[in-house]
């Protein structure tokens, strides 16, 4: 997994993941609905994004934030139920996915 910490490392994932697309940062910002500047900022100051950049980000190459911060081999880990959960998670919009983590939370 990613340590979500580490600024550095979280935009090395983003760029490898453009790279593997061809983009370049404006498109990457095109697709997420941001400024480029937002990008190079985080780049050139090692700022740590917030997390409704990384959604964005990850909406704009259409993978879920846990998509993002797990690695393949960090699915393994999980049990095939986790497995599902996480590739259906990924599926809902944004609405559903607030629905279910609500009714969770309620569950406890």
């Amino acid at each position: 997994m990613i340590d979500i910490l580490d600024s550095k490392e979280l935009y090395n994932k983003v760029e490898d993941l453009m790279n593997k697309r061809g983009w370049t940062i404006y498109e990457l910002a095109k697709r997420a609905g941001i400024s480029p500047n937002t990008l190079y900022h985080w780049r050139d100051r090692n700022s740590s994004p917030t997390l409704s950049l990384l959604e964005a980000i990850c909406s704009g190459f259409e993978i879920s934030v846990i998509d993002f911060l797990l690695n393949e081999d960090d699915l393994t880990l999980l049990t095939t139920e986790q497995q599902e959960l996480v590739t259906l998670y990924s599926t809902l919009s944004t609405s559903q996915k607030k629905s279910i983590l609500n009714l969770m939370r309620n569950m406890k």
